[in-house]
């Protein structure tokens, strides 16, 4: 785990850079500012919007007496696009539009229940009865 982090956090810049010093080799420097910038502000307020929107179906999911287990999976996936979009970068800006996309965040939303409940099934829990309680 520490390794993909590892991997992550220094394979994805470099790639961002070299992205970003092509794009402006292609469409000028100032342009390729605007870009990201612009996306940077766009995305924040999608993301904004969607959040509040996702705020609404939890609240209304529990009215309803209902676990929101999807909408906060949905939360989630919204405020990490939003993180994505403001950093700078064609690669998280393209993967933060996926997740603020429904249909993307249906597959993410799979990928990651699908990984929480192989976690929570590994879960095993021993409690030992025969040693006296603290004090």
């Amino acid at each position: 785990m520490l390794f993909k982090l590892f991997l992550a956090f220094t394979l994805i810049p470099v790639a961002e850079i070299y992205i970003l010093i092509r794009v402006g080799e292609y469409i000028g420097a100032l342009n390729t500012v605007a870009v990201v910038v612009i996306t940077g502000v766009v995305g924040a307020t999608l993301a904004r919007i969607q959040g509040l929107h996702a705020l609404y179906r939890i609240r209304a999911s529990l009215l309803d007496r209902r676990i929101p287990s999807r909408e906060l999976v949905d939360a989630v996936l919204i405020l990490i696009a939003g993180i994505l979009l403001l950093t700078p970068g064609f690669i998280t800006d393209t993967a933060g539009v996926m997740l603020l996309l429904p249909q993307g965040r249906a597959v993410a939303r799979k990928l990651l229940m699908n990984k929480i409940r192989g976690w929570v099934g590994r879960q095993r829990m021993h409690i030992d009865i025969s040693s006296p309680g603290p004090g």
